[in-house]
């Protein structure tokens, strides 16, 4: 999944160009080239389906050049992620109705990822050895650090097997409510990581989200074909803007996590990457720019590669220079990036956001 904006890491993540297509850790690949490499390890470039906003496609091209064309579906419209899945199975289980899928945003970063690949297979092998009358969805859950209000968490019955049985899949918390569920041991952040049969996904769909369902399958002969496109031109944007775990995760009856024994993050804005990073002996993070820093404490500074850029004085703040903006703000602020970007969409012109 390659479509959304990736808002929260504006300036540098912008409509014309969002995140995923960044090297957003100055570690020499984008986002989405990463994951690419991560997944075909295991899954055949072949295999790989893109799906992306129409307007990224030649982002897409240049990115993941072994990804064929007829493998990169192009979004008319933006309606959330249930859609997209439902596109895809329906794609996959049409040229092969015994495969076994996963579903991964394109914008994460994952460390190790030798323990990610072992969490895959045991998802994979889980999927194909289930035989219950409504089969087996699984996601992958992140063993939570701290507690962050910024995730929703999944709470799942306890036990020695590798794929967990899901009790309830629970909104963002307050402080008090996910330091509980730290507490109480039996919660993974919700990493938006999916493996199931397309099948099985298929079928939830039609049991859960019978609407969309019949849009998509009464495009199912056009599928892989070159009739495909002007279908999903025509009825995409026709389909509900729901989630995947609003509209089939929260109301199925066999859902399975699998507690992730890899680090993780999904990037979700500055102090995201701030966390992730090597600090210098103050604290400090620089990704890309050559800086001269003094009496300063705490901060992100990010700008073009080999830009000289010097700081004073400053604690605790997010400096990111892009192209055309400069962003300075407190830390503690990030969250107000959003009203930060409408503010000079408005005044200076949608061009910058």
């Amino acid at each position: 999944m390659a479509g959304g904006v990736g808002s929260r890491f504006w300036p540098l993540s912008k409509a014309s160009y969002p995140k995923q297509f960044h090297d957003i850790l100055g570690a020499g690949e984008t986002l989405i080239e990463r994951t690419f490499g991560r997944l075909s390890q295991t899954v055949p470039a072949d295999n790989v389906l893109v799906l992306t906003n129409e307007k990224y496609k030649a982002l897409v091209n240049e990115q993941l050049p072994k990804v064929k064309d007829q493998n990169i579906v192009l979004e008319p419209a933006m309606r959330n992620t249930a859609p997209c899945i439902l596109l895809a199975a329906l794609k996959i289980y049409k040229n092969n109705p015994d495969a076994v899928m996963i579903v991964a945003p394109s914008d994460h970063w994952i460390e190790d990822e030798k323990s990610f690949l072992n969490n895959l297979e045991t998802g994979f092998k889980a999927c194909e050895q289930d035989t219950s009358e409504e089969k087996l969805l699984v996601t992958l859950g992140i063993e939570p650090t701290f507690p962050h209000t910024g995730y929703g968490y999944i709470q799942y019955t306890a036990g020695d097997s590798a794929v967990k049985q899901v009790k309830a899949f629970k909104e963002k918390p307050d402080y008090e409510t996910a330091k509980q569920f730290l507490a109480e041991g039996n919660y993974s952040w919700n990493a938006g990581i999916f493996i199931w049969s397309a099948k099985a996904i298929i079928e939830a769909f039609e049991k859960y989200l019978p609407e969309m369902y019949a849009l998509f399958n009464s495009g199912y002969d056009a599928l892989n074909t070159d009739a495909e496109a002007a279908f999903i031109a025509e009825n995409y944007a026709k389909a509900e803007n729901i989630s995947i775990d609003y509209g089939i995760l929260e109301k199925s009856k066999n859902v399975g996590v699998i507690p992730a024994t890899f680090d993780w993050s999904d990037l979700g804005a500055w102090g995201a990457l701030y966390d992730n990073l090597e600090k210098d002996e103050a604290e400090n993070v620089v990704v890309n720019a050559r800086c001269i820093k003094k009496d300063v404490r705490g901060n992100l500074i990010r700008s073009d590669k080999g830009k000289v850029v010097v700081v004073e004085g400053l604690e605790d703040y997010i400096i990111v220079d892009s192209k055309d903006v400069l962003v300075i703000m407190p830390k503690s602020k990030e969250q107000d990036v959003k009203l930060m970007r409408a503010a000079v969409a408005e005044q200076f012109g949608e061009d910058l956001v």
